[in-house]
């Protein structure tokens, strides 16, 4: 039994567009059934193969969406159609696994947590300017060379980008 830590995924990239994905962080092996000793995996690598493990995800979370939607939990999704074109699309599309090494020890494990568990979207250091119609931000640019750029906004935009990051009520996020 392996333990997975799951968090979903904060919702923005550096531009403040949607980006919704999830980070989990899986322990390499899990107590034996008696639950006396700590096996580790027999392979090198990963766990799981990164490839097989994109389509698994992909089936599963497509899975609980349509229990979900079963459940009358999708208000906007009871419509067939609607349902059916998202689903659709979903499954058109591949699914990105990117898995790395493992942490070398707790205090890594922590380190990572904690980057992305008391963020917000946006910090006030990468606002640059508010000329009363327009914001004006730094982000970086990851298909660029990691390069930092400035973003100019409409206000009623860069408000909206930024509102789709707030949850619903009933949600809870650390990360708001």
């Amino acid at each position: 039994m392996s333990a997975v830590f799951a968090r979903f995924g904060h919702t923005w990239g550096q531009n403040l567009g949607q980006h919704i994905h999830v980070h989990c962080i899986v322990t390499d092996g899990g107590l034996s059934p008696d639950q006396d000793r700590w096996l580790t995996p027999a392979r090198k690598g990963f766990l799981f193969p990164t490839r097989a493990l994109s389509k698994v995800f992909r089936g599963k979370y497509l899975d609980f969406l349509a229990r979900a939607r079963n459940k009358a939990e999708l208000g906007s999704l009871r419509d067939d159609h609607a349902f059916g074109r998202l689903t659709a699309a979903l499954r058109s599309r591949d699914w990105v696994v990117y898995t790395k090494a493992p942490f070398r020890d707790t205090g890594q494990v922590l380190g990572y947590l904690g980057r992305y568990t008391h963020k917000t979207a946006i910090t006030n250091h990468r606002l640059v300017d508010f000329d009363g119609g327009h914001v004006r931000f730094r982000w970086r640019d990851y298909a660029d060379d990691n390069k930092v750029k400035v973003m100019r906004l409409e206000a009623d935009e860069f408000i909206r980008r930024f509102l789709l990051h707030v949850l619903p009520r009933g949600f809870t996020r650390l990360r708001h």
